[in-house]
C-alpha cells in the first residue's frame, strides 16, 4: 500500500483518534503502535517534504546512499528495540569505526591501547597500559575526569593528551565554547577505552538498514490508519488555547480544524516554536554539510574521521562505508558546525545544556503541564540528547502509557459489549 499522505486542508479532523508532530524514530514508532494495537486512527504532521526525521537518507547524482543529515549508525543492547525495528527492514551488521587525525596520523577513537601505542611508544604505552589496568581493570572505559582525578601524574599525561589532541579543539568546534562553558556531562563521554578493540560502539545489536533509512520508515509508516501531512508546520495550523492572557498562562486545549482535539498529541518538535519563542529562543547547535564525490572506491580509511587538532569541519563520513554499497566513485560529507540563529533556514540538533537552558525549557514545559493529552517526546521536545534506540525505547514506552488509557470494546460472552481498558505491552 505505501505510506498515505494527505493535504492538511483536505483532512476531516473527526477522523482521527491521535495527532502526531514529526516523524522521525519519536513520532512514526508512537504512530505505528496507535494504529496496529490500538486501532486508532493516527494524523501525522510534518514539516518537512519529507517523513524519516533526520534519519533521511537518499541516493546522490552518483548514485551513492547518502544521509542527509548527518551519519547515523544504529547501535543499542536493548532486544525489544532491536526486535522491533527489524520488523520493518533488513539490516547490514556493520560495526563503526572512527579515526582522529593527530596532524596526518590515523588513531583509533575513543582512545584505546592501539592508540597508546601509535603516541607514546610500545615501550612507554605497555606501562601505561598495565597502569591503567592495575588502577581501573581491563576492558574498562575511563572518562577523562576519572583520569584526572587519580594522583598519579603519568595517568594525568594519557588525560591530558586525550584532553588536548582528541577532545579540546573538536569540543570547541563543535558547541562553539570553551571546555569550561561545556556541560560535565559532555566531556563525561569522552573517554579512554582500555582495550584492543578499535570499534566506535560495543553493544551488542549494530547494523545499518538494509536498504536506508528512508525505506525503513516507509514500511514503518505503511498502515492504512496512517495518514501523513508533509509541508505542514504544527506552529500553524495548532491553534493554542490558555487559561489566560498572561505571559505565563497554561495551555488548556489545542484546537485544530476549529475543534479541541481531545485525543493523544505527541509532540516531538523543539517545543519553544510550539509557543512562537514568548520567551526567547532555546539555544542549540547546528551543523552544515559539504558533499564531495571522488573517482575512487574508497577515499578515507574507515566511516568517520574526527578532525581533532586541524581543519575547520568537525569530522569527515564516507557513507560507502557504512551502506557496504558497491561502486567506482564514493561520496564523503564534511560536517560544520554552527550556531543556530534561524529557524527558517536551519536545524536545531544539539541542546546546549546548562542549568540556565534546563531552566529556559523547564518554563516552557511548564505551559504543557495542565494539558494531559499532550505527551512532549524526543531531543527537541524534551531538549535532551538521546541516541536513536534510546528514541525508541521512549517510544514504545509511551505507547504502552497510552495504550493503557485507550478504552477498547470487547465482548463479554454473552453478546455484550463492555468497556475495557488495556494492559501495558497487549497486543
Amino acid at each position: 500500500m505505501g505510506v498515505h499522505y494527505m493535504n492538511y486542508r483536505d483532512i476531516d479532523i473527526n477522523d482521527y483518534d491521535s495527532v502526531v508532530v514529526g516523524s522521525g524514530f519519536a513520532g512514526s514508532v508512537v504512530a505505528r503502535e496507535l494504529a496496529e494495537r490500538g486501532d486508532a486512527r493516527v494524523l501525522i504532521i510534518e514539516k518537512r517534504p519529507h517523513i524519516g526525521g533526520n534519519m533521511y537518507d537518499e541516493k546522490d547524482e552518483a548514485g551513492i546512499l547518502v544521509h542527509r543529515y548527518g551519519p547515523h549508525i544504529f547501535h543499542t543492547n536493548n532486544q525489544r528495540v532491536f526486535n522491533y525495528l527489524r520488523q520493518f527492514s533488513g539490516w547490514i551488521g556493520y560495526q563503526h569505526h572512527v579515526l582522529a587525525d593527530w596532524y596526518g596520523t590515523y588513531i583509533p577513537v575513543p582512545f584505546n591501547k592501539n592508540s597508546m601505542e601509535m603516541v607514546f611508544g610500545e615501550e612507554k604505552a605497555a606501562h601505561l597500559i598495565d597502569k591503567l589496568i592495575d588502577t581501573f581493570g581491563d576492558e574498562r572505559k575511563v572518562t577523562i575526569n576519572e583520569l584526572r582525578a587519580q594522583d598519579d601524574p603519568e595517568l594525568a599525561e594519557i588525560a591530558d593528551f586525550v584532553y588536548k589532541n582528541v577532545f579540546l579543539y573538536y569540543t570547541q568546534k563543535q558547541w562553539g565554547l570553551t571546555p569550561e562553558e561545556v556541560d560535565p556531562s559532555v566531556t563525561a563521554r569522552v573517554p579512554v577505552f582500555i582495550s584492543r578493540d578499535n570499534r566506535y560502539f560495543q553493544d551488542e545489536y549494530q547494523g545499518m538498514p538494509q536498504d536506508g533509512y528512508t525505506v525503513l520508515f516507509e514500511n514503518l509508516l505503511d498502515h492504512p490508519s496512517i495518514d501523513v501531512c508533509l509541508n505542514t508546520e504544527a506552529e500553524s495550523v495548532f491553534d493554542l488555547e490558555f487559561t489566560d492572557e498572561s505571559e505565563d498562562a497554561q495551555l488548556v486545549a489545542i484546537r485544530l480544524h476549529e475543534k479541541p482535539f481531545e485525543g493523544p498529541i505527541i509532540y516531538t518538535g523543539p517545543l519553544d516554536e510550539l509557543f512562537l519563542a514568548r520567551f526567547g529562543r532555546l539555544p542549540y547547535r547546528s551543523l552544515n554539510f559539504v558533499y564531495e564525490t571522488y573517482d575512487e572506491e574508497y577515499h578515507l580509511p574507515c566511516g568517520t574521521v574526527n578532525h581533532t587538532v586541524t581543519d575547520d569541519y568537525t569530522r569527515e563520513t564516507e557513507f560507502k562505508h557504512l551502506t557496504c554499497q558497491k561502486s567506482d566513485k564514493t561520496t564523503c560529507m564534511k560536517e560544520y558546525s554552527c550556531a543556530y540563529t534561524d529557524p527558517d533556514t536551519q536545524i536545531p540538533y544539539y541542546a546546549i545544556l546548562s542549568e540556565e537552558n534546563n531552566a529556559h525549557y523547564a518554563r516552557y514545559r511548564k505551559l504543557t503541564e495542565s494539558l494531559d493529552n499532550f505527551y512532549p517526546l524526543g531531543r527537541l521536545a524534551e531538549y535532551r540528547y538521546y541516541n536513536m534506540d534510546k528514541i525508541v525505547e521512549l517510544a514504545l514506552d509511551l505507547s504502552d502509557e497510552i495504550l493503557a488509557r485507550m478504552p477498547d470494546v470487547i465482548d463479554d460472552g454473552d453478546g455484550d459489549a463492555i468497556e475495557a481498558v488495556r494492559e501495558p505491552n497487549e497486543a
